[in-house]
């Protein structure tokens, strides 16, 4: 990109602000809401499991065991849950309602989706399929 990696990184960043400008104002123009989780947060490093946070985790280190609870974690899988549970976390203190959290969604315009089974019957498969406790 430039030779020069301070400039370049100021590049990034712009861009990267550039884009959560762009994402949130798309978000608000449809009712939505952005949420940006702390860059510090352990998302990796956290059972989603039992949330038992591990001392140290190198950045080669992309399967672990949970000595707590004895669970094995994909990093990037594990760290998506806590993400998505953090996510879920802070709209409850906003007290929003999420579709994360099982709430119901409907399209305010557009495509209209085709339904191959009724909601209820998804969600008793979901829940037999699913060996977790639903987070929120």
């Amino acid at each position: 990109m430039v030779r020069n990696r301070k400039l370049a990184k100021a590049i990034s960043d712009v861009g990267w602000g550039m884009f959560t400008n762009f994402l949130d104002y798309k978000l608000k123009e449809k009712g939505g809401l952005l949420l940006e989780i702390d860059r510090f947060f352990p998302s990796s490093k956290t059972c989603s499991n039992c949330l038992y946070q591990m001392t140290e985790m190198p950045l080669d280190v992309r399967e672990w065991t949970c000595p707590s609870c004895g669970e094995h974690h994909d990093r990037d899988e594990n760290a998506a849950k806590n993400i998505r549970a953090e996510g879920i976390r802070k709209l409850s203190v906003l007290g929003t309602r999420t579709a994360a959290s099982g709430g119901d969604v409907r399209p305010k315009s557009g495509r209209k989706s085709v339904m191959m089974q009724s909601p209820i019957e998804s969600k008793n498969l979901r829940e037999a399929r699913s060996p977790h406790v639903p987070c929120g």
